[in-house]
């Protein structure tokens, strides 16, 4: 299921080839963090249109289009806390967004992978017990606490949405999920080629840093 009609969404990835090309100008000239985006934005997505798997209970949504000029709007990556919330297969193998602070799985596969999801058709995940203590470690590492903003990013949207209420029952306030994720939503082919993260031109990378990595403890 697609959130914006085809004309909305080219031009809305197009914007964000234009601000990766801004954040790589000012990376190349010493800059740091997001420098080179917007300093005022303000979320386009309006809830009505977000589908159910996808909606929250705060009703905090941003598409991955928007998230660096938003970190900016909000004092800039020492405010905010950016999480990949995906397994740790996911990161390896697919990348993970250039800016994100860590990953925190919400959710992983089994340790031998003998479970299978019959609705899903895939191995089978189960829910990260340490999840909430792992994210306020990500937290105090910043300096920050569950009154500060967070951004949460999965593959396209359902997970993150899980995530931001399991994080909203615990006490934390202000908590933004990505509704298209890192890849995006399924297109008609099959194919996850129609929003999301890496659609949108937004730098990202296969190479991991190990202190932004998920280890249980």
């Amino acid at each position: 299921m697609t959130i914006n009609p085809p004309d909305t969404l080219n031009d809305r990835n197009a914007m964000g080839r234009r601000r990766c090309l801004q954040w790589m100008a000012a990376a190349g000239a010493g800059g740091i963090g997001w420098l080179g985006w917007p300093a005022k934005v303000s979320a386009a997505v309006d809830p009505a249109a977000v589908p159910e798997p996808k909606r929250t209970k705060a009703g905090r949504y941003l598409q991955a289009s928007e998230v660096p000029a938003f970190i900016e709007a909000r004092g800039g990556a020492d405010k905010v806390l950016f999480l990949d919330i995906r397994t740790r297969a996911e990161a390896m193998y697919v990348g993970m967004p250039s800016g994100a602070d860590a990953l925190v799985p919400y959710v992983e596969h089994q340790d031998l992978m003998t479970g299978w999801d019959a609705q899903r058709n895939t191995y089978r995940l189960e829910p990260m017990q340490d999840f909430v203590p792992e994210v306020l470690r990500r937290l105090q590492q910043k300096g920050l606490d569950k009154a500060d903003v967070l951004v949460l990013i999965c593959r396209s949207g359902d997970r993150s949405a899980r995530a931001t209420n399991r994080l909203a029952d615990d006490g934390f306030s202000e908590v933004w999920s990505v509704i298209d994720g890192f890849e995006g939503d399924m297109s008609q082919d099959g194919r996850r080629s129609v929003n999301g993260w890496k659609n949108a031109g937004l730098p990202w990378s296969y190479k991991l840093d190990r202190q932004k990595m998920y280890f249980p403890r």
